[in-house]
C-alpha cells in the first residue's frame, strides 16, 4: 500500500489518487479490518476482561511489543533536552547508591541547564523518574527500558483503576485506549521526560478510592499511600492537588462517628505508606542542597533564575554568573512569565490557550463521547471526577508553562470520562433500536483505526509516502533519523580509542539544545563534555585530563562539526628593535649630511 502511492499528486501515482483519497481509502480499509476482528474476537475479549491478572499482563505487554516492533525505523531514543539529561543524571546518581554527587573542582566547565554544580553536582528534579530510569539500567542495562516498563505499568493499572468504576468490558476498552493513546507514538514512551510514572501513581490512587468506600480494606489503603508517594517523588506540587481530590472524594461519606473512624484508619495506613517517599524527599533535599526543606528545584531557581516561579510570584533573579546559554534560557522563561501582576483576565487567557494541549489525552473520536459523560453528572461520583480534573487543570494554570506530563496523575480520570461517555452512549436507543451501542463501538473502532493508520506510517518510515505525511501527525514524538546529528557524533566518539574530552563551542545564536551532558562521576566517564572557555581555560582542562583525546564540537554547524582539538599557539614574544639612524633631510634632491 505504501509503495503503491509514491506521490500524493493525482497525476503522479499509478491510479490517480490524491492525499485525501489515500487517507479515506486507508481508514476505510482499517475500519473494515477492525470490524472483522471485532466480530471474531469480541467473545474472547469479553471473557478476558473478567480475568484481571491476565488482562493486566496483556495490556502491559502490548505497548512494549508495539514500540519494539518499530526499532528498525525508530531506534532507542537519543536524549536531546535539558530535562532529559537531568533525569538521566539523577538515574546515574542513584545507580551509584547516592542522592547527590560531590562538586567537581572545575565545575565551571560543566555548567548546563537544570543541573546544580554547587553545593553538590546533582539534578534539580525529584527522583521519581530517575528511579524508573535507574531500574531500567540496572535490570536491562538501558535507561529507556525503565521508560517502557513505566508505560506498561500505566496501561495495566488503568484497567485495574477502571474496574470499580465500570464493567470489566469497558475497563478493558479503557486499557486498550490508554495503550494506543499514551504508548508507542507519544513522548511519554519516546523521551526520558517522564509522565508514565506519575500517571501510574494516579491509577493506584483513583482506583483505590471506590474500593475503599466499598470495603475499606488495608490493602487498598496501602495502594492509596503508594500512589500518593509516587506522585510526591515525581510532581510534588501536583501531589497537593491529588491529596485535595482524595479528601474531596470522602467528604460526602462522613455522616457519623463510624464513618470518621473508617476514614481515620484509612488515612493512618496511607500516611504510614507515604512515609518512605516523604523521608526520601527530605533526605534528597538535605544531601543535594544542605537543607532538609529546600528542594533542589528551589535552589536552582535561586542560583540560576530557572525554572521560573508561579505567575502570582515575581520573576526570580539569578545569584550566580550565567553562561550565554543559561542567560538565554533565563530571559526566555522570564519573558514567558511576564513582569506584570497576575490578573483574572491573564489567568483566563492562559487557561484558554492551553485547551489544545488536552488533545493529548483524547483521541479525536472520543470528543463525541464526552457530552454523554456530562449527562452522568447527576451522580456524585462523576461530579467528583469533573471536580478532580478541574483541580488539576486550574491548579497547574499558575505555571507559566504547561506540558501534559504536569497533570499526568489525572490521566486515568481523562480515560474514565471517555469510557463513561462511551458506556452511556451505548445505552441510547432510538425508537427501540440500540443505535447507541453501535455508535459507541464505531467510535472505539475509529480510535483503533486512527492509531493503526499512523502506526503503519511510523512502522514503514523509510518510504516516500510515510515521510511525506508524517509531518501532519498530531503529537508525533517518535524519533526518525538523526536530525540533530547527535547519533553521528556519538558514533564517531565511540569508535575513537581511549577516553575522550569534548569541548563544546556554541555559536552566538545557539538556543536551548544542550550538549554538555555528563555522568554522575565525571572523571571516570568514557566521554567528558565541557564548555569551551577560551584558549586559557581549555588549557586548564587539558592539563587536568592529560590522558584524554581532546575534541572540539561545534553543534550549531549543520551538520555538527566534530574535529580534533588544536590549541591556539601562544603568540611569539616580540624581540627588542635595534635603534635605527634617522635619515638625513633632503633639499632640492640633495641629501644634507649632519655637521661634524
Amino acid at each position: 500500500m505504501f509503495q503503491l502511492f509514491r506521490s500524493f499528486l493525482p497525476l503522479h501515482n499509478p491510479i490517480g489518487f490524491g492525499a485525501t483519497d489515500f487517507i479515506e481509502l486507508e481508514l476505510a480499509a482499517l475500519l473494515l479490518l477492525l470490524m472483522a476482528v471485532h466480530a471474531g474476537l469480541g467473545a474472547l475479549a469479553r471473557r478476558l476482561a473478567e480475568r484481571t491478572g491476565w488482562c493486566m499482563l496483556a495490556l502491559a505487554i502490548l505497548p512494549i511489543a508495539l514500540r519494539l516492533a518499530m526499532l528498525a525505523q525508530s531506534p532507542v531514543p537519543t536524549p536531546n533536552g535539558s530535562d532529559e539529561f537531568s533525569h538521566l543524571l539523577a538515574a546515574d546518581t542513584l545507580r551509584h547508591f547516592r542522592l547527590a554527587n560531590p562538586p567537581h573542582p572545575l565545575h565551571r566547565f560543566f555548567e548546563t541547564t537544570f543541573v546544580l554544580q554547587e553545593p553538590t553536582y546533582s539534578s534539580i528534579f525529584p527522583i521519581g523518574q530517575g528511579i524508573a530510569l535507574a531500574l531500567g539500567r540496572l535490570i536491562f542495562g538501558l535507561p529507556w527500558a525503565g521508560v517502557l516498563l513505566s508505560v506498561a505499568a500505566l496501561c495495566a493499572l488503568t484497567y485495574w483503576m477502571l474496574r470499580p468504576w465500570t464493567t470489566p468490558g469497558w475497563a478493558l476498552v479503557g486499557g486498550l485506549l490508554t495503550a494506543i493513546q499514551f504508548g508507542p507514538l507519544r513522548y511519554w514512551m519516546n523521551t526520558y521526560w517522564g509522565g508514565a510514572v506519575s500517571a501510574a501513581g494516579g491509577c493506584l490512587v483513583f482506583g483505590s478510592l471506590p474500593r475503599l468506600r466499598e470495603r475499606c480494606r488495608t490493602r487498598d489503603a496501602i495502594l492509596l499511600g503508594i500512589g500518593i508517594g509516587m506522585q510526591l517523588l515525581t510532581r510534588p506540587f501536583e501531589c497537593v492537588l491529588m491529596v485535595a481530590a482524595v479528601i474531596l472524594f470522602f467528604l460526602p461519606s462522613l455522616r457519623g462517628r463510624q464513618d470518621w473512624r473508617k476514614i481515620a484508619r484509612v488515612a493512618g495506613v496511607a500516611a504510614l505508606t507515604i512515609l518512605p517517599a516523604a523521608g526520601l524527599t527530605l533526605l534528597q533535599n538535605k544531601q543535594v542542597t544542605g537543607n532538609w526543606t529546600t528542594l533542589p528545584y528551589m535552589l536552582s531557581r535561586y542560583q540560576y533564575g530557572v525554572p521560573t516561579t508561579f505567575t502570582f510570584q515575581p520573576n526570580p533573579s539569578p545569584h550566580r554568573e550565567l553562561t550565554a546559554g543559561q542567560q538565554l534560557n533565563y530571559e526566555e522563561q522570564s519573558a514567558t512569565h511576564g513582569n506584570g501582576p497576575e490578573t483574572v483576565g491573564a489567568y483566563a487567557k492562559r487557561f484558554a490557550a492551553r485547551a489544545r494541549f488536552y488533545r493529548f489525552f483524547f483521541l479525536p473520536p472520543l470528543y463525541l463521547a464526552l457530552p454523554f459523560f456530562l449527562m452522568c453528572l447527576r451522580r456524585w461520583r462523576f461530579v467528583w471526577v469533573a471536580l478532580a480534573l478541574a483541580a488539576f487543570s486550574l491548579g497547574t494554570n499558575f505555571y507559566p508553562y504547561f506540558y501534559p506530563h504536569y497533570i499526568a496523575a489525572a490521566t486515568c480520570l481523562f480515560v474514565l470520562a471517555a469510557v463513561i461517555g462511551l458506556e452511556r452512549l451505548s445505552r441510547v436507543s432510538i425508537r427501540g433500536y440500540a443505535a447507541g451501542r453501535e455508535a459507541a463501538q464505531l467510535l472505539v473502532l475509529l480510535c483503533a483505526a486512527q492509531f493503526l493508520f499512523w502506526y503503519g506510517f511510523h512502522l514503514f518510515a523509510n518510504t516516500n509516502a510515510s515521510t511525506a505525511i508524517l509531518q501532519y501527525d498530531a503529537w508525533d514524538d517518535v524519533n526518525h533519523g538523526d536530525s540533530e546529528g547527535r547519533l553521528a557524533v556519538h558514533s564517531r566518539l565511540a569508535q575513537a580509542p581511549g577516553k575522550q574530552l569534548v569541548l563544546v563551542r556554541y555559536w552566538p545564536q545557539h538556543r536551548f539544545q544542550e550538549w554538555v551532558q555528563n555522568a554522575a562521576d565525571i572523571d571516570k566517564a568514557q566521554i567528558v563534555w565541557a564548555l569551551d572557555r577560551g584558549a586559557a581555560g581549555d588549557e586548564t582542562l587539558r592539563h587536568y585530563y592529560p590522558d584524554r583525546t581532546v575534541w572540539l564540537l561545534e553543534p550549531d554547524a549543520r551538520p555538527p562539526r566534530l574535529a580534533p582539538y588544536r590549541p591556539v599557539p601562544p603568540p611569539e614574544p616580540e624581540l627588542p628593535k635595534e635603534p635605527r639612524e634617522k635619515p638625513s633631510p633632503v633639499m632640492n634632491g640633495i641629501q644634507l649630511l649632519p655637521v661634524q
